[in-house]
C-alpha cells in the first residue's frame, strides 16, 4: 500500500501542463504557475487549457491506482474494527453522523452561498457573455480563479460592487515595501506576540521550507510539521508574495502556535481538540490581521473609507473565500465518504463527483467529462488522504473563536467583521487556554473554554455576512437565484 500511495502522490506533486511558448515547450507546475494563472488571467480559453492540463497530467494515471488503494484503506480499517476507512476517517472529530451535521449547519448557511453565485454568476456572464455563461444555470468550474474554484477572491476585480472603491489587496504595497516571504512570516509572527503567545523558535527558522527550492521536485501545498523534539516544529511550503500568502502564512502560524502551545501534554495529547480545531486558529487570527484597520496599522493599506460601499466591498471579499470553501468541503467529503462505503464505484467516481459539484456547487466543467478522467485526482486532500471535514469544521468554529476573543478584548458594540484584536493579551489569555488542552479533553470541553458553548453554531459567521446578505438580496431581486 505505501508504494502505491507513493505512486500516486507522486503522479500529482509532478503533475505539470505544458504549452509551445516563443517556439519552445514549456511545462508549469500546479504551484506557482498554474495558481498563478487561476489567480491572474481572465482568457477564458487560456483557463481551460490549464484547467484541462493539469487534470489530464495526473487522473487518468491515477484512476486505477486510486480505485486499488480504496480497497486496500477499506481492508484496513476493517481490520481494526471499522465498517469502512470513511468511518475512521471521521472518527477524530467525535460527531456521531459527522456529515449529518455538517449537512444541516450547510442549511442554514446556504441562502447566503445561493445568493452569491447568483451575483457572481451575472457579473461573470457580463464580462464573459452570455454564450459561456449561463445566467440560470451552473458557473462553468475554470472561471473562478482557483484551479479547484474552491476560493473565488482571484476574481474580486470582476465582481467588485464598488469597483471605485479603493482596493484592499495589498499585493502591490507589499512588492513596493519590498516585503519578501521571511518578511511575511516575520509580520504574521508579531501578530501572535502581540496578544501574548509565544515567538518561533530557531529551529523554525533554521529548518523550514519557505520558498521553492530549485534543486528538487517538491509538493508546495502548504503544510505545518511538528518533529516532536525541543519545540521543533517547521513549514513546508512556496510562499509568494502576494495578498492570498499573507493570509496563508498567518493560517500556517496558527497551526504552528497550537503545536507549541500543547508540547508539554503527553504525546497522546498533543494534537487540535478535533481536526477543524488545528485549521480554525489561523484563520482566528486572519480574521483580525486581514480587516482594513489592522493593515493600516502595520502600513500596508493607507487609504480606506469607512463607508458602507467599502465595507460591502471588504465583505464581498471575504465570502468570496469563506463561503464557496465551505460547500466544496462538503462536496468532497460526501464523495469521499459515499467512496469508501461503496455506494459510489469505481466505474462511476467522475460521474458521481460533477453530479455532486452540481448539486451543492452550482458548477459545471467548461468541457464534457468521461468515466476515463479522473478530476478527484486533481485535489491535493484527496490524494493525500485529508477529510475536507477539517476545513468545514474550521470554518464554521473559527467565526465563533473571532467572536470570543473580541468580546475578551473588549470589542462589544461594533459590527463582528471590524474587530481587530491585536494587542490584546486578554483575547491571547483566552485562546492559550484552548490551545494548551491539545487533545486532551473532549472538543466541546475545548470549545466550551474558548467560547462558552460546547457546540458548532452558525450564529457567528450569519452575523459576520449579514449586512452583506441584505445587499445581495437587494443586487439579485430579478435574478434566477439556483441552478
Amino acid at each position: 500500500m505505501s508504494k502505491l500511495k507513493n505512486d500516486i502522490e507522486t503522479l500529482y506533486s509532478t503533475g505539470k501542463t505544458c504549452r509551445d511558448e516563443n517556439e519552445n515547450e514549456v511545462c508549469h507546475p500546479l504551484e506557482p504557475d498554474l495558481e498563478r494563472i487561476f489567480a491572474t488571467s481572465r482568457d477564458y480559453n487560456e483557463l481551460q487549457w490549464a484547467w484541462l492540463g493539469f487534470r489530464d497530467a495526473v487522473g487518468p494515471a491515477m484512476r486505477e491506482k486510486f480505485a486499488r488503494l480504496v480497497e486496500l484503506k477499506n481492508s484496513g480499517a476493517q481490520e481494526h474494527g471499522f465498517g469502512n476507512y470513511w468511518e475512521l476517517f471521521e472518527a477524530p472529530f467525535e460527531i456521531e453522523n459527522l456529515l449529518d451535521v455538517a449537512n444541516d449547519l450547510w442549511s442554514q448557511i446556504r441562502p447566503l452561498y445561493i445568493q452569491l453565485h447568483a451575483y457572481v454568476r451575472r457579473r461573470l456572464a457580463t464580462f464573459y457573455g452570455e454564450d459561456k455563461v449561463s445566467t440560470t444555470g451552473p458557473i462553468p468550474a475554470h472561471l473562478l480563479g482557483n484551479i479547484w474554484a474552491k476560493w473565488w477572491g482571484n476574481i474580486y476585480s470582476l465582481v467588485a460592487p464598488y469597483p471605485n472603491q479603493p482596493d484592499m489587496n495589498v499585493t502591490s504595497v507589499l512588492l513596493q515595501k519590498g516585503y519578501d516571504p521571511l518578511r511575511m512570516f516575520k509580520t504574521a509572527e508579531e501578530f501572535f506576540t502581540s496578544i501574548g503567545l509565544r515567538k518561533l523558535p530557531e529551529v523554525f527558522w533554521e529548518k523550514s521550507m519557505i520558498v521553492r527550492p530549485d534543486d528538487r521536485e517538491v509538493s508546495c501545498h502548504p503544510t505545518s510539521w511538528d518533529f516532536h523534539h525541543h519545540s521543533d516544529v517547521r513549514v513546508k511550503m512556496c510562499t509568494e508574495v502576494n495578498h492570498e500568502y499573507l493570509e496563508t502564512v498567518h493560517h500556517e502560524l496558527g497551526h504552528i502556535q497550537y503545536l507549541l502551545q500543547y508540547e508539554d501534554q503527553p504525546m497522546l495529547y498533543r494534537d487540535g481538540a478535533n481536526p477543524g480545531f488545528h485549521e480554525a486558529v489561523g484563520d482566528t487570527i486572519a480574521l483580525s490581521a486581514m480587516t482594513p484597520a489592522h493593515l493600516r496599522t502595520v502600513e500596508l493599506l493607507e487609504d480606506w473609507p469607512d463607508t458602507h460601499e467599502s465595507e460591502i466591498n471588504f465583505l464581498l471579499r471575504q465570502a468570496l473565500d469563506k463561503i464557496p470553501a465551505l460547500a466544496m468541503g462538503l462536496m468532497i467529503d460526501t464523495w469521499q465518504s459515499r467512496g469508501f462505503s461503496g455506494k459510489i464505484t469505481a466505474d462511476e467516481y467522475n460521474r458521481e463527483w460533477w453530479k455532486l459539484r452540481l448539486e451543492y456547487q452550482g458548477l459545471s466543467p467548461p468541457i464534457q467529462r468521461t468515466e476515463e478522467d479522473f478530476d478527484a485526482g486533481s485535489k491535493f486532500h484527496i490524494v493525500y488522504g485529508f477529510a475536507m471535514m477539517r476545513y468545514f469544521v474550521s470554518y464554521i468554529i473559527q467565526f465563533q473563536f473571532h467572536e470570543s476573543l473580541c468580546r475578551e478584548a473588549g470589542y462589544l458594540q461594533g459590527p463582528l467583521h471590524k474587530c481587530d484584536i491585536y494587542g490584546f493579551s486578554e483575547a491571547g489569555d483566552r485562546l492559550r487556554e484552548m490551545l494548551r488542552m491539545g487533545q486532551s479533553q473532549p472538543w466541546p470541553e475545548a470549545m466550551r473554554a474558548m467560547t462558552g458553548q460546547s457546540k458548532m453554531a452558525t450564529s457567528a459567521i450569519l452575523e459576520y455576512f449579514q449586512p452583506l446578505m441584505k445587499w445581495l438580496r437587494e443586487q439579485n431581486k430579478k435574478e434566477s437565484l439556483g441552478w
